[in-house]
């Protein structure tokens, strides 16, 4: 009887060292005897101790950083760039089965990735097209995680660093392109504003008096305070004689 006794006792003790929780964002994949039997869903579970192995995989959307790499533009221009990596376990099984690490192999690979598209593409359109270049890097890493049971959701590129001699240079191109707006945008005005006064001065000589009140209005504006400004008006009618005049002797 003792004997049985024992027996049940550890029996107890091995059901209750069994019981696993799941929790709803893990999956359990459970090895017997270090082979693969099967793969458990969230909730209560149980596994046979010493026999069984249950390992946890978290399925939610995990991140990993890349580390700033230095990487040479396609036209030779050296580039600090860090980046994140926002991956998900789909296939649990194969994550653990396929991979030893899969967080740290999604990171070294991203990483290596990263310096090849880089290496590829001009400094302009890195700065640029960031976007694109970080959608194709995510497109080449998730064909080679596939098979590991991990989709890659997408790669943000965070910072990029630029020698100080090559932020002067962009400086003084930007500055000069401000410059080269401004002149621009100033030598239109102006051709609106002669254009736009040509036609104004035309409509003044064709109506009666209207060379006389925009005169008389310019007088206005020459001297706010009229005890300092000092005018001598001449008819209109005079100065059309002295031109007439003028006519007169040149022919």
């Amino acid at each position: 009887m003792g004997f049985i006794y024992i027996i049940l006792i550890f029996g107890f003790f091995a059901l209750i060292a069994g019981i696993r929780v799941i929790d709803q964002y893990e999956r359990g994949v459970v090895l017997t005897l270090g082979k693969y039997t099967s793969t458990r869903q969230p909730g209560l579970t149980w596994v046979l101790v010493i026999i069984q192995r249950m390992m946890k995989v978290d399925m939610r959307i995990d991140t990993v950083d890349i580390p700033q790499q230095e990487v040479i533009t396609k036209d030779n221009v050296t580039v600090g760039i860090n980046a994140v990596v926002y991956f998900k376990v789909m296939n649990s099984e194969k994550a653990m089965l396929e991979i030893q690490d899969f967080k740290r192999s999604v990171a070294m690979y991203a990483q290596a990735t990263l310096r090849d598209v880089i290496g590829e593409v001009e400094l302009d359109t890195l700065l640029s097209q960031r976007d694109k270049i970080a959608l194709n890097i995510k497109q080449v890493v998730d064909v080679a995680t596939d098979p590991w049971g991990i989709d890659v959701q997408y790669i943000k590129m965070q910072d990029i660093e630029l020698p100080a001699d090559m932020k002067r240079v962009m400086a003084k191109q930007a500055e000069a392109e401000r410059m080269r707006r401004a002149i621009i945008i100033q030598a239109e005005g102006e051709f609106t504003a002669a254009d736009k006064l040509s036609q104004a001065a035309e409509l003044l000589t064709g109506k009666p008096g209207g060379i006389a009140m925009r005169t008389l209005q310019t007088i206005e504006k020459i001297n706010p305070d009229p005890s300092k400004t000092v005018i001598f008006a001449l008819p209109i009618e005079f100065m059309e004689g002295l031109k007439s005049l003028s006519d007169h002797f040149k022919k």
